[in-house]
């Protein structure tokens, strides 16, 4: 009589991390059109912005500590150009060696910036893009970008910079009798 005998052996393991891993990516984008004083469009650019240490401070702020406070009206500037005006991240409204604000435009404050609600996929995007921002020209310059803040006095150094952003395309020229409408859309993903 003949016996065997069998056994199964099984092992496993478990490899965890123990650490989580989350990220949220900021990206802001401006898409300029500029019109000529018969309302033909001469010229439209589209670059990326960069978000200043400030204005990552103030979304971080207004986010989780409570301790700053939400500003509700935002608008948009002018600066020369690129070969001279270039944004840093440590750039504030009240310091920013690298670039100098435009206003040869006939409006007596900085355009609104006027958002609609951010939608709520991911990315969570918002824009001003049914309300742009309008520059009535009324003279001849070069523009090399633009910058988002929550003060509206033309040449003001008060007010929480957001961001700015180079043309990536080079410097444009605007003339009297143009018409430079901004857009801005920024988006938060997870």
């Amino acid at each position: 009589m003949d016996k065997a005998k069998a056994k199964d052996v099984a092992a496993s393991g478990l490899i965890a991390r123990p650490e989580s891993s989350e990220g949220a990516k900021a990206v802001g984008k401006y898409f300029f059109e500029c019109f000529d004083k018969d309302g033909n469009l001469k010229w439209s650019a589209e670059s990326k912005n960069l978000v200043v240490n400030v204005g990552l401070q103030y979304m971080a702020g207004t986010a989780l500590d409570g301790a700053t406070a939400r500003i509700t009206s935002w608008y948009v500037g002018l600066y020369g150009a690129g070969a001279s005006n270039t944004p840093a991240a440590g750039d504030t409204m009240s310091s920013h060696a690298g670039w100098t604000e435009v206003t040869a435009y006939s409006e007596a404050t900085r355009p609104a910036a006027t958002f609609a609600a951010a939608t709520t996929a991911n990315p969570s995007v918002v824009t001003n893009s049914a309300s742009k921002a309008s520059f009535s020209i009324n003279g001849s310059t070069t523009v090399g970008g633009a910058f988002l803040t929550s003060s509206n006095t033309k040449s003001g150094t008060t007010g929480t910079l957001f961001s700015a952003s180079d043309f990536t395309g080079g410097d444009r020229s605007v003339v009297n009798g143009d018409t430079l409408q901004v857009t801005y859309t920024f988006s938060l993903a997870g």
